[in-house]
């Protein structure tokens, strides 16, 4: 019997190569484990009215974790119309089967790291002001993204129904949005909790005190956002007070996105609710070369699920020529979290080594090799 039961769940598009990709090179590392594929992503919207078969859940409840690829997802009309014939009209409703397996198994915490490796090309430099050398900048950061609340929840309208917009008027703001018409109106959410707020908040901290790094980063809008942005950065505050040695700094949203840009050096632990950490999250991935160096763990108290950030790239599928560095980061999260340290160690080491002496590289680097030969490259080396 194998140590360890892995949901195994390619996705859409290019998820299913990376992860073949990464297949092969957890096999030469020995990795013990059965692999259980797990039906997900958007043929099965398509074909059954639902991304994340029920089969599915079920699967994964007898599993250590899961290692999922990419999944693709669409506006609601468009969704509804790729829907086959028997399925239309059966007032069925998109919703993203990774945000869905968010909520299902609490995996509150998103965690994603971005980390500058020396020799790859897409290395941001900065300019030279704020560096004169022209070197690399170098970039360690980990964003720390609540995963089960804020604007991913779910819970939106259209039209807007006579009783949400009754309930809504308790703030007077709302009143005016009648005389458009509420079957013109969409509402969308921002629902957070003081408990999910302190969660996410004592995560970044922990992982900081963990790590020994010095600084951790609230981003927010608490001027505009003042309640639920508000809720955020109290509990932020409040949570920084057990940790006095490490320095808890505040930044709106908007305000990061430059900061990030002209001095990324300067930040080392980012903690977000759910969109505010998406987005600060691709944009430190675009600081260490693209959403091909991107993994990211979707973590909670007993289970995890691990998955690249980058999307399913369905012009590319099947033609093998993505690079596969962001999956294998993330298998190699996935080897952490197990306590396979040597493993992971070594996976690491030999990714950092093929980026350096640049001798294999995907098109993204300027290289011509593929998604397999990328992956036979680090493996090689994370075996020898």
């Amino acid at each position: 019997m194998s140590k360890y039961k892995i949901a195994w769940m390619p996705g859409d598009g290019v998820g299913n190569d990376v992860m073949e990709a990464t297949r092969g090179v957890l096999d030469q590392l020995r990795f013990d484990a059965e692999y259980v594929r797990c039906d997900i992503g958007w043929e099965f919207w398509c074909n059954e009215g639902n991304a994340l078969p029920d089969r599915t859940v079920a699967a994964l409840k007898g599993t250590t974790c899961g290692l999922f690829g990419a999944i693709t997802s669409k506006p609601q009309d468009e969704a509804k119309e790729e829907l086959i014939p028997s399925l239309k009209d059966k007032g069925l409703v998109y919703f993203s089967p990774i945000v869905k397996l968010r909520q299902m198994f609490n995996l509150h915490t998103n965690m994603r790291p971005c980390k500058s490796y020396a020799g790859n090309p897409l290395n941001y430099r900065g300019n030279k002001i704020t560096n004169p050398s022209g070197e690399d900048v170098k970039i360690d950061q980990v964003v720390f993204r609540e995963n089960t609340e804020g604007m991913y929840g779910g819970v939106e309208f259209f039209p807007l129904p006579e009783s949400v917009y009754e309930a809504l008027c308790a703030n007077p703001k709302m009143k005016p949005w009648k005389a458009k018409g509420l079957e013109h109106v969409a509402l969308s959410t921002r629902i957070v909790s003081k408990q999910g707020c302190t969660s996410i908040c004592k995560q970044a901290f922990e992982f900081a005190k963990k790590t020994g790094r010095k600084r951790v980063t609230l981003i927010e809008k608490p001027n505009v956002l003042r309640e639920t942005g508000g809720l955020m950065t109290r509990c932020f505050r409040e949570v920084a007070k057990s940790y006095p040695d490490i320095w808890a700094d505040e930044a709106n949203i908007d305000a990061i996105c430059m900061w990030m840009f002209k001095n990324p050096q300067d930040y080392s632990v980012l903690v977000a609710e759910n969109m505010f950490g998406d987005i600060v999250s691709d944009l430190c991935a675009g600081l260490i070369g693209g959403l091909g160096f991107a993994p990211s763990a979707n973590l909670g108290d007993t289970y995890a699920v691990f998955e690249p950030t980058h999307g399913s790239a369905p012009k590319y599928s099947g033609q093998y020529k993505v690079n596969p560095i962001a999956m294998l980061l993330t298998a190699k999260m996935m080897l952490d979290w197990l306590k396979e340290t040597d493993m992971a160690t070594r996976l690491e080491a030999a990714i950092a080594r093929v980026i350096v002496e640049g001798k294999v590289r995907t098109y993204d680097m300027g290289g011509k090799a593929s998604t397999l030969e990328m992956a036979q490259a680090i493996g090689a080396y994370a075996t020898a």
